[in-house]
């Protein structure tokens, strides 16, 4: 996990209509960066539902969205065309943003430990720093909780 107040990682990370997206180059205005698991499974489509409906909001507080995952551009095209995502999905194939990010991490599911997308939400703020973490997120209020913080900013 990344410190409060900490530089956020820069990164390029292609989306789902293969442009590259920087979030160095995002300063201005805050900038939410959720990481899940995988496309189309139930917990991860709820997650970028939730922000996808919110979208019109964190546009109004000047944010953006990102939902970075270890999926190919393609599924991201595909996951967001089947779901009617309006937020951006990130595909970060190599994984290196979720070691930056400190999200890649030993999971464990009926006593099989592998390694897998712990979901983690950053907060970035205008200056690039890192204003708030939300880990081993629980989907549900969670889009309104992030809403809220990005209100506070």
């Amino acid at each position: 996990m990344l410190d409060i107040a900490s530089p956020a990682p820069d990164f390029t990370l292609p989306d789902a209509d293969g442009n590259d997206v920087t979030l160095s180059a995002l300063q201005g205005g805050p900038v939410v960066l959720y990481f899940y698991p995988r496309d189309d499974t139930p917990g991860c489509t709820k997650e970028s539902i939730a922000f996808s409906e919110h979208m019109s909001e964190f546009e109004a507080a000047g944010a953006k969205i990102f939902g970075i995952s270890k999926d190919s551009v393609a599924s991201h095209a595909k996951f967001a065309k089947k779901r009617e995502l309006t937020v951006g999905l990130l595909s970060d194939e190599h994984g290196t943003v979720c070691e930056d990010y400190g999200v890649w991490k030993e999971k464990n599911m009926y006593g099989k430990k592998y390694m897998g997308i712990e979901r983690t939400t950053y907060l970035i703020d205008a200056a690039g720093n890192v204003a708030m973490t939300w880990p081993k997120v629980k989907v549900p209020g969670h889009a309104e909780a992030v809403l809220a913080a990005v209100k506070a900013l």
